[in-house]
């Protein structure tokens, strides 16, 4: 890169004037040796102010100079090694400086680490992905860009980020809608996750639990969890599930036997098509729509069981199937809500989105080595998730919901008062 006069004129002042004179020669020495200056210049300042100007005899003085040594910091690019000042205190102890402290809390070196390997670049790529690609600066001994040092990056930093997540507090969020599913790791590992939708529509991961299998125990400490980070059990939500059996009695266990569940009507019809032959498929899909689009749930459910009576001699078991949860699958019809709603609560599209992040985070990962592991990627990857989130496209109806959720509970209420009479008298 060749100098002019123009940039000879404009040369700034320390600390970054003998950077530089670097820029002719790399300009990824000339910002590393900026960055390291300008440091060195704020750390000075920090002895100044607890020391004093240097040979002063100040009364407020708080430390005096005690030499200089060298520390190592993490820039995006690599550990590299910074002489700073030493400061002693009056009582013999060492002064902390405040920039030095701040700086080295920051760990850009782990932030950068963890955002690769969120775009899927592999470990064994960070150093060639951290550096300029004709940059010159040496990557010593120790500067932290090998595979195991950006792995060590990722597993503390995802670690504090996960133990930060898990014990966040829940108390805040008016959460309207619950949806609760879980991804397959590998055999004997399953992950149960919970998404949110506030009343204005935002979205919010709640929690994660880890389970060899997807039953009621597992979805139980995931539930557990999120009532002790401040979910009010008492408040009508509508949860939205896969179908899963431990699913339902879990959140029932938790919320109440009336507890508005609905379950995912994609899930549902796709596990219908594939139990029947291709010839059945469209007219069998057809029924299930207009069931799907009707305002009157009454007629959805006729719709419904005369598909399951025709199926019902050369398809039993498939008819069963049909009829199995039919309440849970017509719950957003069943409390009113207006069509485009319905469409946005009658399936776990949310966290079906999120869980194809996960996968799409994940997929450089060979060998799952334990359970921790898997925790700490998934909910990487979910906090990843959360960044492209957007509102729910019928969030303006949401009221409609709070109001049909608030109605249904009343009306179980009651019917459980009137039950408790009866069985007294």
């Amino acid at each position: 890169m060749k100098t002019s006069s123009m940039m000879t004129s404009a040369m700034p002042r320390a600390p970054v004037g003998k950077a530089w004179e670097e820029v002719s020669a790399s300009f990824d020495r000339f910002c590393l040796a900026a960055g390291i200056e300008t440091l060195g210049a704020m750390m000075e300042a920090d002895a100044e102010v607890a020391c004093g100007p240097r040979h002063s005899r100040s009364q407020d003085r708080r430390g005096h100079r005690w030499g200089r040594t060298q520390g190592k910091i993490g820039f995006h690019a690599g550990k590299v090694a910074v002489e700073r000042p030493r400061v002693r205190g009056l009582n013999g102890k060492e002064l902390p400086l405040e920039s030095w402290e701040q700086a080295v809390d920051e760990d850009w070196l782990g932030a950068w680490a963890m955002n690769l390997m969120l775009i899927n670049v592999s470990t064994r790529k960070f150093r060639r992905a951290v550096r300029l690609p004709e940059g010159d600066v040496p990557a010593s001994a120790g500067s932290g860009v090998s595979k195991s040092a950006a792995s060590r990056h990722f597993v503390a930093l995802s670690a504090a980020r996960m133990q930060e997540w898990m014990a966040s507090d829940l108390s805040k969020l008016d959460l309207l809608v619950i949806q609760i599913d879980g991804i397959h790791m590998v055999e004997d590992l399953i992950l149960v996750a919970a998404i949110g939708v506030d009343a204005q529509g935002d979205k919010h991961p709640l929690g994660l639990i880890e389970g060899a299998t997807e039953n009621a125990a597992t979805v139980q400490a995931l539930i557990d969890n999120l009532v002790e980070r401040g979910l009010d059990p008492a408040v009508p939500r509508l949860f939205i599930i896969d179908g899963a059996k431990a699913l339902s009695k879990a959140i029932r266990r938790t919320f109440g036997c009336a507890a508005a569940i609905q379950r995912c009507q994609v899930h549902k019809a796709r596990n219908i098509m594939e139990r029947l032959p291709k010839s059945l498929h469209a007219s069998v899909r057809r029924v299930l729509r207009q069931a799907w689009e009707l305002d009157d749930a009454d007629k959805a459910e006729k719709l419904i069981r005369n598909l399951a009576q025709r199926l019902e001699r050369d398809w039993s078991g498939v008819s069963g199937s049909i009829l199995e949860g039919i309440d849970e699958i017509l719950t957003v019809t069943r409390l009113g809500l207006p069509k485009e709603l319905r469409r946005s609560l009658a399936c776990t599209n949310i966290i079906e989105n999120v869980m194809g992040t996960v996968r799409r985070v994940c997929r450089n990962v060979k060998r799952w080595r334990s359970a921790a592991m898997a925790m700490r990627w998934t909910a990487a990857a979910m906090q990843e998730a959360a960044k492209g989130f957007r509102r729910l496209k019928a969030h303006k109806q949401l009221a409609t919901l709070r109001a049909a959720l608030e109605a249904h509970q009343n009306k179980n209420s009651r019917h459980g008062v009137i039950a408790r009479q009866a069985d007294a008298a």
